[in-house]
């Protein structure tokens, strides 16, 4: 059985990948941008954030900082695709695999910075702090994405050339999109490292799985229209997922090691898609 304190992880580790699920939201449904950058924008916030608390920076200035990078590295895929003509799958992968040397470079040339004795913002009430950022996040983003810019973000999901044709900028709305995703998923990147007391080269592996399956399982739990909830659904499906993968683990009778989570997650988001229900729009 779960204990409580595998609970409170299932449920601080559901928040922070409830906002990489909000990021892959913003390139995957409302620009329908397949943006695979997220493993390298993952790790380039854990790196910026590591590293800046290493140096005595305060560790909330630490987290924007990391949302620059990431929006940054966002940004880039983008202009590839806008500018250069890269296709957006190989945009991010290009992206992402850049990224390796990049944020080695940003840790100072060592794989691991260990946050041992320092402050951060899981020093006190870590689920409370998660739980205010991540509201505060649905809040903004639901207000961002009902403003003219927004909406101009959302209409390119759905039609790029009517945008097109409306005298929409569509190049510089995808960067930004692709940017704004990006940089939330940075974030998920620096929270991470903070909470696992350490920034490691290797964190960002499965980001994507983790982030589809915030989005995909959410959708099915709240399958409403409702943008705020959509944003929310990406934080609950992001939570159930943790829990329901913890579970499972720690099921005696199915004798399964740690080794098997991703076997787990895999088999969950396949489960998840195959049932029935309506596409979120």
């Amino acid at each position: 059985m779960i204990s409580m304190y595998e609970l409170e992880m299932s449920l601080i580790l559901g928040l922070i990948y409830g906002i990489v699920g909000m990021g892959i939201y913003l390139t995957f449904r409302v620009i329908d941008f397949p943006d695979l950058t997220c493993d390298g924008s993952f790790v380039l916030g854990a790196a910026i954030s590591s590293v800046m608390i290493k140096y005595g920076y305060n560790p909330y200035f630490s987290l924007l900082m990391a949302i620059a990078g990431g929006m940054l590295a966002g940004s880039v895929t983008g202009i590839l695709n806008c500018y250069f003509k890269v296709t957006d799958l190989l945009a991010g992968i290009l992206v992402a695999f850049m990224l390796y040397s990049v944020n080695i470079h940003v840790m100072g040339g060592i794989p691991n910075i260990s946050l041992l004795g320092k402050t951060t913002i899981f020093t006190f009430s870590p689920l409370i702090y998660l739980a205010i950022i991540a509201i505060v996040l649905v809040a903004v983003f639901t207000w961002f994405l009902s403003t003219n810019l927004g909406l101009s973000l959302r209409a390119i999901g759905q039609n790029k050339r009517l945008c097109l044709n409306g005298g929409v900028n569509v190049k510089w709305m995808i960067i930004l999109g692709v940017a704004l995703g990006n940089g939330l998923i940075a974030l998920g990147g620096a929270l991470f490292s903070q909470q696992q007391g350490f920034g490691d080269l290797t964190s960002g592996i499965g980001t994507i799985i983790a982030g589809f399956a915030a989005v995909i399982i959410g959708e099915k739990i709240l399958p409403f229209r409702s943008l705020w909830v959509k944003l929310l659904s990406c934080v609950i499906g992001s939570i159930a997922y943790r829990v329901v993968t913890s579970v499972a683990l720690n099921v005696e009778f199915l004798h399964l090691q740690t080794s098997d989570f991703n076997l787990i997650a895999g088999l969950l988001i396949v489960v998840i898609m195959a049932m029935p229900g309506r596409k979120n729009a």
